[in-house]
């Protein structure tokens, strides 16, 4: 399982790499694997309906997914959602993931949840969230029983957060962040613009958060968007050695507000990706590189043009001092590997091919009609690579993908398993299935 050079083991398949671009796993660092029924349902959606009346309001992720979909599902669906999700992003070479089930009705969709990611077969932080809030679902004290059951050991590849989330109401996020530090766990709390969760923010920034008025950040918080907060808010989330996740295709998409790399860039941190929800977006990490880098460049790059006049001799102006630098193909690579494994707390054993690490390994092909000739390897993974060329995958030092193909899944079984799942979900709700007129 260990990554160093001149490793020597009787019956070892030596694999031949000529050709191929060897790199770490894909660390995933916010992904709601159980959403996997309702992909591409809200390709025009919007986290929130805004009254507007356009398809981008109707159907939105909060009324539909959230207060329709969610409440239905039972313990068999959050199983084959997870699953099947997780298959899906280790056929794409991601390695790792926090998965951010919000889906916690019962102790039984608990454990379907982390019997998936168990099942997947592949590094796994399961995120302990809320659910619809029927008496059963035993959140946020179910921690406990979860921490001991399935979690007792740090050194395996599933591991535990807890999800803190601030939004629902301050009794409820005092709980959880509490049992959290109690437990040791990290806590990972969605900070979006709206929801008066600016206002909460500033006052855990100032240490005065919860109940109590004594919840502060600090190295354990995973925040994950962190749109639309205070500049003092960011600062002391940076002092505190917090750690910001940022989902740029869909906080671009479903109205989450700017994603923030500016702010980040000027204060010094660096975020972590996360591919959010496939009712929207691609959960690949190409996708979410390329996002990321043309994102920022887009706007740094109209900075730089506003500098100037627009006409000769000045359209296009040197920089000027303060302007942000623009992000290369390195920096989004390693916000996608190294990064997501600080944000973690597995950086010690994945995020690069370093002596001593685990082996969660990717083989790209660099032969393939989309790549050929190879110039630049990270250019070519960022700027030209996908899934297809996802050629080998390791995980844990086991193999899950090789020479294109999944190992140990019966995909069509799961296919048809994930079909059915979706009927139900769709009956459950009370919504009709039309494949043209949900978009």
């Amino acid at each position: 399982m260990a990554v160093r050079p001149n490793i020597r083991a009787a019956g070892a398949t030596v694999i031949d790499a000529r050709g191929r671009i060897v790199m770490p796993g894909f660390v995933d660092t916010h992904h709601h694997l159980f959403e996997t029924s309702q992909r591409a349902f809200l390709a025009n959606g919007l986290l929130v309906d805004d009254n507007s009346g356009s398809p981008s309001a109707d159907p939105d992720y909060t009324e539909y997914i959230l207060q329709r979909f969610s409440p239905v599902y039972r313990p068999q669906d959050v199983y084959i959602n997870s699953l099947f999700a997780g298959l899906s992003q280790l056929d794409a070479g991601v390695t790792s993931v926090l998965d951010v089930s919000q889906i916690h009705h019962s102790p039984e969709h608990s454990d379907a949840a982390v019997r998936a990611l168990r099942d997947t077969g592949r590094r796994s932080a399961f995120g302990y969230f809320e659910g619809d809030g029927r008496p059963a679902a035993r959140y946020p004290r179910d921690a406990y029983r979860l921490r001991e059951q399935y979690f007792s050991s740090d050194d395996q590849l599933l591991t535990m957060v807890m999800g803190g989330e601030i939004y629902i109401s301050e009794e409820m996020y005092s709980e959880s962040w509490k049992i959290a530090r109690e437990l040791d766990l990290q806590i990972a709390s969605h900070i979006v613009s709206g929801w008066g969760t600016r206002l909460i923010v500033d006052d855990i920034a100032a240490g005065t958060g919860g109940v109590n008025n004594d919840l502060g950040f600090g190295p354990d918080n995973l925040l994950i968007h962190m749109t639309g907060m205070s500049d003092t808010a960011w600062e002391r989330a940076r002092d505190a050695g917090a750690q910001v996740s940022v989902a740029f295709p869909i906080e671009m998409n479903m109205r989450h507000g700017v994603p923030p790399i500016l702010k980040m860039q000027e204060l010094g941190m660096e975020p972590s990706l996360s591919s959010d929800v496939e009712t929207t977006m691609t959960a690949d990490p190409f996708t979410q590189m390329r996002s990321a880098m043309t994102m920022q460049r887009m706007v740094v790059n109209q900075q730089i043009l506003e500098q100037g006049d627009f006409t000769p001799p000045n359209q296009w102006p040197t920089p000027a001092p303060g302007t942000p630098e623009l992000l290369t193909v390195r920096d989004v690579l390693r916000f996608a590997t190294l990064n997501g494994a600080k944000h973690l707390r597995l950086d010690h054993k994945v995020g690069s091919l370093t002596p001593g690490k685990e082996a969660d390994i990717v083989l790209l092909d660099a032969t393939a009609l989309n790549v050929a000739p190879l110039n630049s390897v990270p250019g070519a993974v960022v700027s030209l690579m996908e899934r297809s060329n996802v050629e080998t995958v390791l995980a844990g030092g086991k193999v899950r993908k090789w020479r294109g193909r999944l190992l140990d899944a019966n995909l069509d079984r799961l296919r048809r398993e994930l079909e059915s799942s979706r009927d139900y979900l769709f009956r459950a709700a009370g919504l009709r299935q039309d494949l043209f007129g949900w978009s």
